[in-house]
């Protein structure tokens, strides 16, 4: 195999070269010149056959990578090569949960082999392994002001890590505490999500609101069964977990209202809040239904999409 032509992206941060049969290989630069570059980060995260025989010349513009074979020139748009960016694959039992630190451009991913591994969003290249839990991982979320990620497990605890060291700085094992603690239901955290110095979790141990400067929990959720996801919303908290419904909580630790759903059992929870368009901001649900139901109004189900 011989290497015919080479052009830079506009940003310059990738670098594409041509081959002799017809290969267009895209490299990340910025992943091969890092500090924490591995083998891994030399090689393409992109190729793709451009024509039948050689690559002779490759030029960029500010938008596009053209390339020229016999007798035909092909336009390719940067941004769609690099959302084309090859998978990047863990050998790990399941991947749970992924959350985005947008500090670092990166994605945060928690699974089955106990460990939190940070993948570049650029170069598609893992760069780093967080390692303290004991069990799965389960959920996880960023504090992106403070510089931390937490995160919640089959173990028992929620770990707060310095997401610039690597380091875990906390660890707090919720079902240890005697006003969290049910038994019956196990030790495991299921759901976990930060705003500001606010945390909630939950799953064995009740659903709880915890101050993170003070480390202490400030509300109890007199909620049955495990809760598997909740959200903030406004002056509120949204949860779902074991039980035909969506409960609306406050701050304080009061059930406000439990809202109906078609599903016996619930496993997701998602507010779409960011659209300019009034008509999609709305509330979904999902759990053991082909059915998902969804709120445009918080206090009753609109209609259900079939799964």
């Amino acid at each position: 195999m011989s290497v015919f032509s080479q052009s830079f992206s506009p940003c310059g941060r990738f670098l594409a070269a041509g081959n002799n049969y017809g290969e267009i290989a895209v490299f990340s630069l910025s992943s091969a010149l890092s500090p924490d570059a591995t083998d891994l980060s030399q090689t393409p995260i992109l190729t793709f056959t451009a024509h039948e025989g050689p690559v002779f010349s490759l030029f960029s513009t500010d938008s596009h990578l053209l390339s020229a074979g016999n007798g035909e020139i092909s336009a390719w748009s940067w941004a769609e090569l690099i959302k084309r960016v090859r998978p990047s694959s863990l050998e790990i039992p399941e991947i749970n949960a992924m959350t985005v630190n947008p500090t670092e451009n990166s994605l945060v991913i928690g699974g089955g082999d106990n460990n939190i591994h940070i993948m570049d969003l650029e170069s598609g290249v893992f760069k780093s392994v967080l390692q303290g839990h004991t069990d799965y991982i389960h959920c996880l979320s960023v504090r992106e002001r403070e510089g931390e990620i937490l995160s919640g497990g089959e173990d028992g605890a929620v770990r707060i890590w310095d997401h610039r060291t690597g380091q875990s700085v906390h660890c707090i094992e919720v079902y240890k505490y005697e006003e969290c603690a049910r038994p019956q239901y196990g030790k495991w955290i299921s759901c976990l999500t930060t705003e500001s110095d606010w945390m909630l979790c939950g799953g064995g141990p009740s659903l709880s609101l915890w101050h993170l400067r003070s480390m202490s929990p400030t509300s109890i959720f007199p909620l049955s069964g495990c809760q598997r996801q909740a959200n903030f919303y406004q002056d509120m908290i949204l949860s779902v977990g074991e039980g035909q419904c969506v409960s609306h909580c406050l701050l304080g630790g009061e059930v406000k209202a439990q809202i109906p759903c078609t599903p016996h059992s619930l496993n997701t929870l998602a507010l779409n809040l960011n659209s300019t368009d009034n008509r999609v901001r709305v509330l979904t649900v999902g759990g053991s239904s082909h059915q998902i139901d969804v709120f445009t109004n918080l206090s009753y189900r609109t209609f259900s999409l079939s799964f």
